[in-house]
């Protein structure tokens, strides 16, 4: 990268590059240099933007800057309650209580690197889930006969479980059934699993009352993002600047 710049005939010196890349630690150096760079470059135009509007930037930060500069330049409008209710209707998956599973299991246990002794358990596997087809009463005899978890103790019962509590594959297999024995084993970094969902509980919408204030501020800050990039592209489009190409780098303008 070349470390010759200046913004608007204001230079930018490479001992200030080296300097301020100790704030990017990086893969490598040229990506290293390329966010110091970006970050210097960025802070003079909001500098030289500043001081033509006559504002008193002593002993702010750089965020305390921006903020002023959108507040006179590209004020941010305050969400609606219409367009509030819009992003909630059109997204309920993000306002839905976690849906739950109720689910038994039986676990046999296999080391993941233990292709033989998988291969046995699931072979054991289908055999359990052939002999629950016909008598799923004995499914609690069973996990506490065959399984390697400590819920073998409670006839296999996992209780209710909400997302993210149990390993991926497990939880990705349980949360699409609906109701009794799963007809194929689940594979698992612990071993194969024999399992039995009692009730799958989806998630309820809560009222938007309860998540309007929340969604206005997650919606204001979303249009205060929007409004700090579209800002600071214009005042990059708007300045001579050498040694730097931003429309070559696929960076964001701030980190």
């Amino acid at each position: 990268m070349n470390t010759d710049i200046s913004v608007n005939g204001v230079a930018i010196s490479e001992a200030a590059i080296f300097q301020e890349m100790q704030y990017f630690p990086s893969e490598s150096q040229e990506d290293a240099l390329n966010q110091a760079a970006r970050a210097l470059i960025v802070s003079e135009l909001l500098r030289q933007r500043a001081r033509a509007l006559e504002m008193d930037t002593e002993g702010l930060s750089q965020d305390e800057v921006i903020d002023q500069l959108l507040q006179r330049e590209a004020p941010v409008r305050e969400p609606t309650t219409e367009e509030c209710e819009r992003f909630y209707r059109g997204h309920p998956e993000q306002f839905s209580s976690s849906p739950l599973v109720e689910a038994r299991h039986i676990l046999l246990a296999a080391a993941p690197d233990d292709v033989k002794e998988r291969s046995l358990k699931l072979e054991q596997a289908k055999a359990l889930i052939e002999r629950l087809q016909s008598n799923p009463e004995q499914f609690a005899m069973l996990a506490q006969k065959f399984s390697a978890c400590p819920s073998k103790e409670q006839g296999g019962s996992l209780g209710q479980l909400s997302r993210g509590q149990t390993v991926a594959e497990f939880e990705a297999a349980v949360f699409r059934h609906d109701h009794g024995l799963l007809a194929s084993p689940i594979e698992s970094r612990y071993g194969v699993h024999v399992v039995w969902v009692e009730r799958n509980l989806l998630g309820d919408l809560l009222p938007f009352s309860y998540v309007e204030e929340k969604l206005r501020s997650y919606l204001r800050e979303l249009a205060e993002r929007r409004a700090i990039v579209d800002y600071l592209h214009r005042l990059v489009e708007a300045a001579e600047i050498h040694g730097y190409r931003f429309a070559q780098d696929g960076s964001p303008l701030l980190q």
